[in-house]
C-alpha cells in the first residue's frame, strides 16, 4: 500500500530514500484539503496563475492541464496540478460565490442541509444581488425566484439613495406588490426584513417588483437578498 485510501496521501515505504519528500507531499495535501476552500467550482480552464495550495472543483469541458479531470478536485501543489476525486458528503467553502457547498456524488450543491444516498437534497440558500432602479413607477428585478423555492424572507438595504418624485416604496411580486415591504424610505442605508407570513412556495420563476408610492423612481441601487429553501430530486 503506497497511499491512504481516502485522501490519497503518499505513504513512506520501507527503506525509502528521500523520505522527507513523501512526508512533505502528504502535508501539502492535508493543508489543501483540511478546512476545504474551493477557489471556484465553475472553471473548465486552469487559471493562468494559481496560488500554492489553491483548490478548484474542475467543471465540465475541462481543457489544457485539466483535460479529462472533470468532477475532480485540482490542487496546485509544488508548482503543478494534483487531482483527487471528492467523496459524497465532503463540504467546502466556494470562495468566488461566498457560500458553502456539499458534494452530492455528482456535483457540488450549495447550502445543503440534508442529503440522500443518491444526491437528493434539501438546501437553504441566500441569493444576493444589487438592483439598479429604472425610471418609472415599477422596477422589476432581473433576478427571479426559482421555481419550487420556498421563500422564508426577503431582506434588503439601500446602497445608493433612491431619487425621483417617489415618496416611499414597496417590495413584492406581481399580484402582491407589498408582500415583503411597504412604506420604505429612500435614504442610503435604509433596510428591510420582509418575512413570509406562512410557508410560501413559488411554482414559476418569479421576479421581484419594487413599486413607487406618491411618484416615480428616477434612480438608486438596492441590495436585495432572497432567503429560501430549495429541493433537488435524486440522481439516476
Amino acid at each position: 500500500m503506497d497511499e491512504t485510501s481516502r485522501l490519497k496521501l503518499p505513504l513512506v515505504q520501507a527503506a525509502q530514500a528521500q523520505k522527507h519528500v513523501t512526508v512533505n507531499e502528504a502535508l501539502l495535501r492535508l493543508d489543501a484539503l483540511g478546512q476545504l476552500i474551493l477557489a471556484s467550482r465553475s472553471l473548465s480552464v486552469p487559471p493562468a496563475t494559481a496560488a500554492e495550495g489553491a483548490v478548484y472543483a474542475v467543471a465540465a469541458g475541462a481543457v489544457d492541464a485539466w483535460q479529462g479531470q472533470e468532477g475532480l478536485l485540482a490542487m496546485f501543489l509544488g508548482g503543478g496540478w494534483v487531482f483527487l476525486p471528492p467523496e459524497t458528503g465532503w463540504r467546502g467553502w466556494i470562495a468566488d460565490e461566498g457560500l458553502f457547498a456539499t458534494f452530492g456524488g455528482r456535483d457540488w450543491q450549495a447550502g445543503v442541509l440534508a442529503l440522500s444516498g443518491n444526491g437528493a437534497s434539501t438546501a437553504f440558500e441566500i441569493a444576493e444581488f444589487d438592483h439598479v432602479l429604472n425610471a418609472g413607477a415599477v422596477s422589476v428585478t432581473a433576478f427571479t425566484i426559482p421555481k419550487y423555492a420556498l421563500v422564508q424572507a426577503v431582506s434588503g438595504r439601500i446602497v445608493e439613495t433612491i431619487t425621483g418624485t417617489v415618496q416611499s416604496w414597496g417590495l413584492g411580486v406581481a399580484g402582491a406588490a407589498d408582500r415583503y415591504a411597504d412604506g420604505i424610505g429612500l435614504a442610503r442605508d435604509s433596510w428591510i426584513i420582509g418575512a413570509s407570513g406562512s410557508p410560501l412556495i413559488y411554482y414559476a420563476d418569479t421576479p421581484l417588483r419594487l413599486t413607487a408610492a406618491g411618484g416615480d423612481f428616477a434612480g438608486g441601487v438596492i441590495r436585495l437578498a432572497v432567503h429560501m429553501q430549495t429541493v433537488r430530486p435524486p440522481d439516476l
